[in-house]
């Protein structure tokens, strides 16, 4: 056998690489956009910028130093120069699809931050590879705009994972599914008639409002907001508020909710504030064709009605009064139970077979009639 040459035990100490490779080299030579390697390849490694970062003008200088190792996929075993062409960019997605591949296998939950909103969805990027999430994976309901997931963190699960074909594909809608039963399971197995929760309105509609209780949804409704009357839910509540609810019943899956809290009941000392007899101020709230209710404190009406106006004939109250004006009455009825209270203005007014002294004539009337008759005599 013949002696090998140099340059033959050279090549033969030194390891053979192929493209696709994973390698390690070290940095031997850092310029602003080019990085040179030893790979322990008779030829020395050369990688770009672009195959560093997707960042372009990053300057190599402030990120590599020499001596660094760097984990690399071999492109090409050749550039045509003899040197080979590396890519760190490639490796990391490399790794992270085999990473992908392990949770797609074992349905592993990932978080990746949102790159880029295209018209279908969402490209995730998860250490170096990307994922796409189509729009109706996206969430649970319906979501027009996307643009707010632009740079957002996102959990998923990967539910397709083919590679070849450029397909890797992500499931958000199914976590916020399974997270969602999960508060509704444990909300209805804690949740009883009394309760104080915190919520966040989450829809108003012109009969009240729909209260996101965590897990289930509860109706707030228009008559249930204040102890005092409230006209429109969208002029005291706003979609995202956050608010305080009393639970007021649970049937099924209904939660019926109020802000009518107990130890702020008005009418709890109405029995004695507003006794029959009692005479009150208040100012007129509203009116209808029957009468004019009057607030005579917050949460608590009562009702002027027409006929109690005046004990001149009335026709309607708007004819009389007038919305925001103050007026003194007598309280007639109370009703404690079913919060009702009747007024009378008519009440306090003098009594109509009473005159007053002014009115009466002080007249001796069988001395005027004696007097009318001597005058008869005398003509006589």
């Amino acid at each position: 056998m013949s002696e090998m040459s140099f340059e033959q035990m050279l090549d033969a100490s030194l390891k053979s690489i192929h493209a696709g490779e994973i390698v390690t080299g070290k940095v031997i030579s850092v310029k602003a956009d080019e990085i040179a390697l030893n790979i322990g390849y008779k030829s020395d490694g050369i990688m770009t910028r672009s195959d560093y970062s997707s960042d372009n003008t990053l300057d190599l200088t402030t990120v590599v130093n020499v001596g660094d190792e760097i984990e690399c996929k071999v492109k090409k075993v050749n550039d045509g120069e003899g040197q080979v062409v590396l890519s760190h960019r490639e490796a990391i997605a490399s790794k992270a699809s085999e990473e992908l591949k392990k949770a797609f296998e074992e349905n592993t939950v990932l978080t990746g931050k949102v790159v880029q909103v295209v018209k279908g969805g969402l490209n995730v990027e998860v250490d170096g590879a990307r994922v796409f999430i189509p729009a109706s994976l996206v969430s649970d309901t319906f979501e027009r705009d996307l643009t707010k997931y632009q740079g957002q963190d996102v959990q998923f699960v990967i539910t397709e994972f083919n590679p070849q074909k450029r397909r890797i594909i992500g499931d958000r809608k199914q976590l916020m599914a399974a997270t969602k039963k999960e508060q509704h399971d444990k909300l209805f197995s804690e949740l009883n008639v009394g309760d104080v929760r915190t919520g966040v309105v989450k829809n108003l509609t012109d009969f009240g409002a729909f209260i996101d209780l965590g897990g289930a949804d509860g109706l707030l409704h228009i008559s249930e907001m204040s102890w005092g009357r409230i006209e429109n839910p969208k002029k005291l509540f706003k979609p995202g508020q956050e608010v305080t609810v009393l639970v007021k019943e649970v049937s099924g899956e209904r939660i019926a909710l109020t802000r009518k809290f107990p130890d702020e009941n008005p009418w709890k000392d109405a029995e004695t504030k507003f006794a029959v007899g009692t005479v009150v101020s208040g100012k007129v709230a509203r009116m209808t064709d029957f009468g004019a209710f009057v607030e005579l404190e917050k949460g608590i009406d009562a009702l002027l009605h027409v006929s109690q106006i005046s004990r001149e004939h009335v026709n309607k109250p708007s004819d009389v009064l007038e919305a925001g004006m103050q007026i003194e009455a007598k309280i007639v009825d109370l009703d404690v139970e079913n919060h009702k209270i009747s007024l009378s203005m008519k009440a306090l007014l003098p009594d109509a077979d009473k005159k007053e002294d002014g009115d009466v004539a002080d007249v001796d009337i069988e001395a005027v009639g004696m007097a009318e008759a001597a005058k008869v005599d005398d003509a006589e």
